[in-house]
C-alpha cells in the first residue's frame, strides 16, 4: 500500500468532518473506552435497582407478595427453572463392602445418603440424625473444596439438628474434560459445569441451589414441622443466601465466608457470573428476599481463590481468571445496613457478626427461643476430642460432575424444542408483510432479553476523518465516531476514485474477525498469517465500486477484551449490547454521506465478524442483507457440547457463552429475524469453526423458512472445497445481485 502525500491528503478530506489526529491504537483506545464506561455502568446499577422492586409493607403477607416477581426473574437468572423430584426418602449409600453409617456417638447417627433431583441427578452428602428429639433440621452447605466429610465436628453432630451436609462440586479440575476424546483440561468442575450449561439457561449456582431446596422439600414434608435452617461457608455461604432469597420456607439463613458489595463481580470465579444479577439484586437485595426471617453473616471463613487450577501435565490451560477476596469488615456492614434501608419495617432480623463472636451469640439470633438453647446445650456439652476420621468416598466427586454433564448435555435436545414451540410455531407465514409484523416483537425480545441492549446513542457525533493510504483506484481513509461518553466507533472507509458529485453507491461493511483490525480486511500480503484468510476482501469490493467500510468490533486484546463480557453480564448485558450500539451510530454517519444510497448498506463478515454477521443485522433492519463467513453453526452445540473436539468447553474463549440462547435464539432463529432481506453463508468444507452436518441442519430451517414464505430466491448457502476464509466467488455475485451493480 502507497502512502498519500499530504497535499494529497488534505484534498481528499472527507466534507463535513473535523480532522482525525493519528492514534498508534484505536484498537485498545476502544477497547479502554468501553472499560470506563461499563465500570462506571456497574456502579449507578446499584441506584437503579430500584425500578425493579414494588415493596409493600402494610403487612408480612402483602410484602411477601409484592417481592415474589423479584423472586421469580432471580430464580430465572440462576437457573432454576426445572421441575424438581419429590423426595419420600433419603436413600442410604452403601455397598457390599462399605456401610451407610460412617460414625455412631452416643447422641447422632451419621450416614452417607443421596437424594433425587432430577431424572439422574442426586444430590449426596452426610445425614447427621439425632438419637433423641429432633430439635430443628438444616442444610449444611460446604465450601466448594470441602467434602462433608471434612465439615464434620462435635458441635455440629451433638446440636440436636436432623442435618444434611451436601457434596459441592469441587473447584478442582481432575474430571473437567472428555475420556473418550482424550481431552483434558485445567477447567474447575466448577466452571466445566458452568460452560455446559449457562448458554441453555441453567447454571452450576442453580443446580447446587436445586439439590439444596430438594432437601427443603424433605425437610418441609416430616409431619412435625420444625424450622429448617440452610447455611453455608464460602462457596457454600453464596448459594445459603441466595436459597434464603429464593425460598421462604427457609426460616433462617447463616453465611460464613461470604457477603459484602458485588460491583466487583467480574473479577470473581467466571462460575459465579450470572447474568442480569447487578441490574437487580445485589447481596443486600439479596438479603431484603430474607427478611423478615432471620439472617446472620459471620465475616469470616472466605476460601481462597486466587484463579484456577495449574495446568497439569496433558491438560490444556484455558481456565478462566478469577479470585475471591475477602471484603473488609466495614464493607460487610455497609452492606447490611443498606438492606435494613430496603426494608425498614422489619427489625431485628439481620446481624453482622465478625471472627471472634460467640456460637451462642449466632445461635440465639438464628434459633430464638427454647430451640436454639437447646441446640446450644448440646454443642458447649459436646466432647472437645475430635472425632474419629471419617474417609471421603472417592468416586462421589466425579459420579456428581457427570450427572450434571450428562443432564446438561440432554439439554441440547429439550432446548431446540422449545425454539421451535416458542419461534417457528408461532410465525405467521401466509404473507411477508404479516411475517415482519410478528418478528418485530421477536427482535425487540432477541435485542433486549438475550443480547441485552442500551439506550441508543447519545452524544452528538462528532465525526472526524483522515486520509490513510490509496491503493490504485481506492482512497482509505479512517474514520471515529462518539456513541456514548468513553465510547467510540472507528474503522476504515474506502471510497473508490473517480466518483462524480451526487454520485449514490452501495456501501458494504466488511467485518474482520477475532483480534482482527479494519486493515486486516484490506491487506494484500497473502504471507500475513491469519490475516490471509481475508483476502483483502474489504479492498477488492472497493475496486469493483463500492463504497466499503470496515468497522472495528473490540474483540480484541484476549483478556481486555473478554473482561468487558465479563462486566456486561452482571448488568443484563453481553458484547453485542456495545457492538450494536456502536453499529447504530455508524449506520446513521453513512446513511447521512451524500455519496451512499441509504437503502443499500450491507453486511458481510468473517469468523467472529460472521458472528457479527448473525447477531448485528438480525437486530438493525437498516442492514439490507446479510453474509455469515467461517461461522455460521449449530451454534448452540457448538458452546455446549462435550462431544467433539471443536466445542467451546474446550478451549480458552471463555467470554463466548450468551446467556440462555439455547432456549431463545440459535442461528436459525436469528436468520429467522434477519428474514425477509438476503441471507447468505459462505462455507468451507474444511473449515474447523464447525463441520457441514451441522452448518446444513441449521441453515436448512433458514432455507425452508424463506421458502414458505415465498422469497427462497434471497437465501443461499454456497460450499467450497477450502479452510477457514472468505471465497469471494458466490458471494460477490450475490452482493452484486442484490446491490443491483453488474460484476466487473
Amino acid at each position: 500500500m502507497q502512502t498519500l502525500p499530504i497535499l494529497t491528503a488534505l484534498a481528499l478530506q472527507l466534507p463535513g468532518m473535523a480532522p482525525l489526529e493519528p492514534n498508534p491504537d484505536f484498537s485498545a483506545t476502544m477497547v479502554a473506552g468501553i472499560d470506563r464506561f461499563l465500570l462506571r455502568e456497574t456502579e449507578v446499577a446499584k441506584d437503579r435497582r430500584g425500578l425493579f422492586w414494588k415493596r409493600d409493607f402494610t403487612s408480612s403477607e402483602a410484602y411477601e407478595a409484592s417481592v415474589q416477581p423479584n423472586r421469580k426473574r432471580l430464580s430465572e437468572i440462576l437457573g432454576v427453572i426445572d421441575a424438581r423430584l419429590p423426595v419420600r426418602a433419603l436413600e442410604l449409600v452403601s455397598d457390599t463392602e462399605t456401610s451407610a453409617v460412617v460414625l455412631e456417638t452416643e447422641t447422632a447417627t451419621v450416614s452417607r445418603v443421596r437424594w433425587p433431583v432430577f431424572e439422574g441427578v442426586h444430590g449426596e452428602g452426610l445425614l447427621i440424625q439425632p438419637k433423641g428429639p429432633v430439635l430443628s433440621r438444616i442444610v449444611c452447605l460446604p465450601d466448594a473444596d470441602t467434602p462433608p466429610e471434612k465439615v464434620l465436628d462435635a458441635m455440629l453432630v451433638n446440636a440436636g439438628a436432623q442435618m444434611v451436609i451436601p457434596m459441592l462440586i469441587s473447584r478442582d479440575s481432575e474430571h473437567s474434560g472428555s475420556e473418550r476424546l482424550g481431552i483434558l483440561t485445567n477447567l474447575p468442575h466448577r466452571e466445566w459445569i458452568y460452560r455446559q450449561s449457562f448458554i441453555l439457561g441453567r447454571h452450576i449456582l442453580g443446580y447446587e441451589l436445586q439439590k439444596t431446596l430438594a432437601l427443603v422439600d424433605w425437610f418441609k414434608a416430616q409431619p412435625d414441622k420444625l424450622p429448617v435452617s440452610v447455611a453455608g461457608f464460602g462457596e457454600g455461604g453464596l448459594l445459603a443466601l441466595c436459597a434464603g432469597a429464593l425460598d421462604a420456607r427457609i426460616d433462617s439463613v447463616y453465611v460464613w465466608g461470604h457477603f459484602g458489595p458485588r460491583e466487583g463481580l467480574w473479577q470473581e470465579p467466571i462460575y459465579r457470573n450470572v447474568f442480569g444479577l447487578l441490574r437487580e439484586f445485589g447481596d443486600a437485595e439479596l438479603a431484603s428476599l430474607i427478611a423478615p426471617r432471620h439472617l446472620a453473616i459471620q465475616h469470616a471463613g472466605f476460601p481462597k481463590v486466587q484463579g484456577p487450577p495449574a495446568a497439569a501435565k496433558g491438560q490444556r490451560n484455558i481456565a478462566a481468571p478469577g479470585v475471591v477476596t475477602m471484603p473488609s469488615l466495614t464493607a460487610v456492614q455497609d452492606e447490611m445496613e443498606r438492606a435494613r434501608q430496603l426494608v425498614p419495617a422489619f427489625k431485628d432480623w439481620a446481624r453482622v457478626f465478625d471472627m471472634n463472636s460467640s456460637n451462642a451469640d449466632i445461635v440465639a439470633h438464628l434459633f430464638p427461643g427454647e430451640t436454639g438453647a437447646a441446640m446450644l446445650k448440646g454443642m458447649t456439652s459436646a466432647s472437645k476430642a475430635p472425632l474419629p476420621v471419617v474417609p471421603v468416598r472417592s468416586v462421589a466427586q466425579r459420579e456428581q460432575v457427570r450427572e450434571l454433564e450428562q443432564f446438561t448435555q440432554k439439554l441440547l435436545v429439550t432446548t431446540e424444542a422449545e425454539r421451535k414451540s416458542e419461534f417457528w410455531k408461532k410465525l405467521p407465514l401466509t404473507s411477508v408483510a404479516e411475517f415482519e409484523k410478528h418478528t418485530a416483537a421477536e427482535r425487540e425480545r432477541f435485542w433486549t432479553d438475550v443480547i441485552g441492549r442500551f439506550p441508543d446513542p447519545d452524544l452528538p457525533m462528532n465525526a472526524r476523518s483522515r486520509v490513510v493510504k490509496e491503493v490504485g483506484q481506492v482512497v482509505i481513509h479512517e474514520v471515529t465516531l462518539d456513541v456514548w461518553q468513553d465510547v467510540i466507533a472507528w474503522g476504515w472507509l474506502a471510497l473508490p476514485k473517480g466518483m462524480k458529485p451526487g454520485d449514490k453507491r452501495p456501501v458494504i461493511v466488511c467485518q474482520h474477525g477475532l483480534e482482527g483490525l479494519p486493515e486486516h480486511c484490506f491487506d494484500t500480503d497473502e504471507t500475513a498469517g491469519p490475516w490471509k484468510a481475508y483476502k483483502a476482501f474489504a479492498l477488492r469490493l472497493a475496486e469493483q465500486g463500492y463504497i466499503v467500510f470496515a468497522p472495528h468490533n473490540p474483540y480484541r486484546g484476549r483478556d481486555a477484551f473478554r473482561t468487558l463480557q465479563r462486566k456486561l453480564n452482571p448488568l443484563g448485558k453481553s458484547i453485542y449490547s456495545v457492538i450494536n450500539g456502536q453499529h447504530q451510530r455508524i449506520l446513521e454517519w453513512l446513511k447521512s454521506q451524500p455519496f451512499v444510497e441509504p437503502g443499500k448498506i450491507a453486511f458481510y463478515g468473517l469468523s467472529y465478524g460472521g458472528k457479527s454477521a448473525m447477531r448485528t443485522p438480525a437486530v438493525l433492519t437498516d442492514y439490507c442483507l446479510s453474509i455469515c463467513s467461517g461461522d455460521f453453526n449449530e451454534w448452540v452445540r457448538k458452546c455446549a457440547t462435550t462431544d467433539l473436539p471443536l466445542s467451546y468447553v474446550f478451549t480458552g474463549e471463555y467470554e463466548i457463552w450468551e446467556w440462555n440462547l439455547g432456549r431463545t435464539f440459535n442461528y436459525a432463529e436469528m436468520g429467522g429475524l434477519i428474514a425477509p432481506r438476503p441471507f447468505m453463508v459462505e462455507r468451507g468444507h474444511r473449515d474447523g469453526v464447525g463441520v457441514d452436518e451441522w452448518v446444513n441442519y441449521e441453515y436448512a430451517k433458514i432455507r425452508q423458512l424463506y421458502n414458505q414464505l415465498g422469497i427462497g430466491d434471497r437465501t443461499v448457502i454456497e460450499h467450497f472445497d477450502g479452510p477457514h476464509t472468505i471465497h469471494g466467488v458466490g458471494t460477490y455475485d450475490f452482493l452484486h445481485h442484490w446491490l443491483g451493480r453488474p460484476r466487473p
